[in-house]
């Protein structure tokens, strides 16, 4: 039994036993794992482990006595089961039990594994119930046992982590103990190293590749990549250029898009196109390994649509590569605008068996204005333009996203004035960067 004065505890998965049962930090030169507690600022909150009882101060991410706090964690690695079993504890821990408590994000990384994405539960209670439903939850998984971490209290109050391996009829082994110190946060962002396996498609195959994983769960996801497998492998512009008309919801362009389209006598097309917009909400419920996937494919058929129309008329697209990659970055970087990957990070380049547009342009209004016209719009909202309107945040990481895309890059508009004056510099655009149409 655990000593009922412990201050919180911390409920981890492993990516491997082997892995979570190592040594902590100091026990045998090599370096532990370390966790990153996102929000409810804008900066990580991140702690590691040590050997023994250390002076360092614990970190600010337990919430006092009589409170407790949990955690779930999943491996992060580029796994479709891993990332629909992440999707399927955050949203068991909207409910029942857990109601009461506060759930955060957290980061499991370090040299010596993969990153693990997961939730930091605090209950202010305190109660036990708390811990039954999460233990519950954990036995419930599926056949690997995950492992539960306790965090609890030393003599001198400091934090302790006991690593277990949950057995059958209720029993569990203790793994590992270690003691919990507050760490620096990371030059960058923990999740940054992952965002080219998880998040952002850099070829057709990668992509498709996860979207045939979901086939046996998801029936559209066969009927996409049928549709994929009818596509050129390396589609190819033709003599007309290729313009993007790219920018966060409610910035215009929808208005900016049909007008270009109609000054230049040109067709227009949108991403994720026609042929798979339907299904979009089922993806759309899925997550962002999922998601993500699905929209990068779009890409590569609206690349197909591009190259055949390209040879008889100028081409305008609403969002392409750009926006998926942009909307992928900024979901899964948490916190400030800072933590983004660096400018010319690998992650802002464009695939290189991707049709590339003549011009990228990217629409921008003030927060404030844009705002406004999303309440004015009163349509449906996806999870992203929820997320878009509840957190200042976001568009801000969205947009700076967009602001690093390479090869090619985005040129901004400002779509603040008249339908028309916006217009008027788009068409400027259009003829200093594709000549005359």
């Amino acid at each position: 039994m655990l000593h009922p004065s412990r201050l919180g505890r911390l409920t981890l998965l492993p990516r491997a036993l082997s892995a979570m049962a190592a040594p902590p930090a100091g026990a045998s030169g090599q370096a532990g794992p370390c966790f990153a507690v996102e929000g409810p600022g804008s900066d990580l909150v991140c702690f590691t482990l040590s050997a023994g009882a250390s002076g360092r101060p614990e970190p600010r991410c337990f919430v006092p006595a009589p409170g407790r706090c949990y955690s779930l964690c999943v491996p992060a690695a580029s796994s479709v089961p891993m990332a629909r079993l992440h999707r399927r504890l955050q949203q068991r821990l909207r409910q029942g039990p857990f109601g009461r408590c506060r759930v955060l994000g957290l980061l499991c990384y370090g040299a010596q594994a993969a990153l693990e994405k997961g939730f930091l539960i605090q209950d202010p209670q305190g109660g036990p119930e708390t811990e039954r439903a999460l233990e519950e939850l954990l036995r419930g998984l599926g056949e690997l046992p995950p492992l539960l971490g306790v965090y609890e209290a030393g003599e001198r109050g400091e934090l302790w982590q006991c690593l277990w391996a949950l057995r059958g009829a209720g029993g569990r082994e203790l793994l590992r103990r270690a003691r919990v110190v507050a760490a620096e946060e990371p030059p960058l962002h923990p999740a940054v190293p992952g965002l080219s396996h998880a998040a952002v498609f850099h070829s057709l195959e990668a992509a498709r590749s996860v979207v045939e994983q979901c086939t046996s769960f998801i029936p559209e996801a066969t009927a996409v990549l049928d549709l994929v497998d009818k596509c050129p492998k390396q589609s190819k512009k033709g003599e007309f250029p290729v313009i993007v008309i790219e920018g966060l919801d409610a910035t215009g362009k929808t208005t900016v898009t049909q007008s270009v389209n109609d000054s230049l006598n040109a067709l227009l097309l949108r991403s994720p196109p026609a042929c798979i917009s339907q299904w979009r909400k089922t993806f759309d419920d899925e997550p962002t390994l999922i998601r993500r996937a699905f929209y990068a494919l779009g890409n590569y058929i609206v690349a197909s649509e591009i190259a055949k129309a390209s040879t008889e008329s100028p081409v305008v697209v609403d969002r392409y590569w750009h926006s998926t990659a942009a909307y992928a970055i900024a979901t899964e970087i948490s916190g400030k605008v800072q933590n983004l990957p660096p400018a010319h990070h690998e992650v802002y380049q464009w695939p290189e068996d991707l049709l590339k547009p003549d011009l990228v342009l990217l629409l921008t209004v003030s927060p404030e204005e844009r705002i406004r016209r999303l309440q004015g719009r009163g349509l449906e909202k996806t999870e992203e333009e929820t997320e878009l309107e509840a957190n200042s945040l976001f568009p801000q990481k969205v947009e700076e996203s967009y602001k690093r895309m390479e090869n090619p890059r985005c040129q901004e508009v400002d779509a603040s004035p008249s339908r028309e004056e916006v217009l008027r510099t788009v068409l400027y655009l259009i003829k200093k960067h594709c000549g005359s149409l």
